[in-house]
């Protein structure tokens, strides 16, 4: 059974950076298909970017491209997820998901492509 761990979450001011850690225990990072999905209050649970298996291409959203980069470590079973210039926006608790399988890109964004959540960790951007 795959489990992921979110770490990392916190308080950042505007502009600053955060990188958040999803601990992989269960299977190999490097065959699954990662991503990060966030969710402020009142909102939707929303796709960030994700890091296709077994491959270094990565993917994002327009609002977080350019800021935000996914990325894995084999070694240390780990994908991460490195935020820099972090705006008040960006608030919210962001969940590291696992697809077991090999989904096509163009369903990256979709919740329903992955089969395993960590359980969370918060975001705060504030002054």
């Amino acid at each position: 059974q795959v489990q992921l761990v979110e770490s990392g979450g916190g308080l950042v001011q505007p502009g600053g950076s955060l990188r958040l850690s999803c601990a992989v225990s269960g299977r190999s990072v490097s065959t699954l298909t990662m991503a990060w999905f966030r969710q402020a209050p009142g909102k939707e649970r929303e796709y960030v970017a994700a890091i296709r298996r077994g491959s270094s291409a990565t993917y994002a959203t327009d609002s977080t491209k350019g800021r935000f980069t996914v990325s894995r470590d084999n070694g240390k079973n780990m994908a991460y997820l490195q935020m820099n210039y972090v705006q008040p926006e960006d608030t919210a608790v962001y969940y590291c998901a696992a697809a077991s399988g090999n989904p096509i890109s163009g369903v990256f964004g979709r919740a329903s492509t992955y089969d395993y959540w960590g359980q969370g960790t918060q975001v705060t951007c504030s002054t």
